[in-house]
């Protein structure tokens, strides 16, 4: 197997290939990827949440090394619960002390958690191209309350040609309500990567 990067994120193609990939990647994810690259998605994802109205609990979709939550926890936002596909990218995040509780599950699949259990969903770097696609919104919104604040990111490159703008369309004709698509930087002014000027749209919405 190549070794974990960006590149290898965005081949991904089945949830098989998340769990291997993240398995390898995961005890390093922060360094090698996150502060290497300045990647600052989950800290505008955070604020456009907060900025919102957002409030818990709040459940952290694909939280991966739990970056996100810390985000969150620096708008005091709490309890925040963790879901990811991977294991062991589940048990760094956890160690961040920011999360109340986390689950191994498959977005594809569906969500362990009951029916209205959070007020906010959160989301930042899981909907994109090789990773969770249009679809698994559908799997958020019964574990929200009505009226939860939802704030997803999507990689803008992918947002039309992956289903996204059809599905939001297609959510916006009841199921959710007051879209707003804020389009953002993924990386920092630190970036070197090939993707370094790669932006994302954080579609905040409310459930209706």
């Amino acid at each position: 197997m190549t070794d974990p990067d960006l590149e290898a994120a965005y081949a991904l193609r089945t949830p098989d290939d998340s769990r291997r990939l993240y398995a390898d990647w995961a005890d390093d994810y922060d360094m090698t990827f996150a502060a290497q690259e300045d990647y600052e998605l989950h800290l505008h994802t955070a604020r456009a949440f907060a900025q919102a109205g957002g409030k818990g609990p709040v459940l952290d979709v694909g939280a991966g090394t739990g970056l996100c939550g810390l985000a969150l926890a620096g708008h005091r936002m709490k309890p925040v619960d963790a879901v990811d596909i991977s294991p062991e990218m589940l048990a760094v995040a956890m160690k961040k002390s920011v999360y109340r509780k986390s689950f191994e599950a498959d977005l594809t699949v569906g969500l362990p958690m009951e029916d209205e259990s959070y007020e906010g969903i959160v989301s930042s770097g899981t909907f994109t191209t090789g990773h969770v696609g249009p679809d698994a919104i559908d799997a958020l919104l019964p574990v929200a309350c009505k009226g939860a604040v939802f704030a997803l990111s999507v990689n803008k490159k992918h947002y039309v040609s992956e289903g996204f703008e059809a599905k939001f369309a297609e959510l916006s004709k009841g199921a959710i309500e007051g879209l707003e698509l804020i389009e953002t930087k993924i990386f920092g002014a630190k970036a070197t990567g090939a993707h370094k000027e790669d932006t994302a749209l954080i579609a905040v919405f409310r459930k209706a």
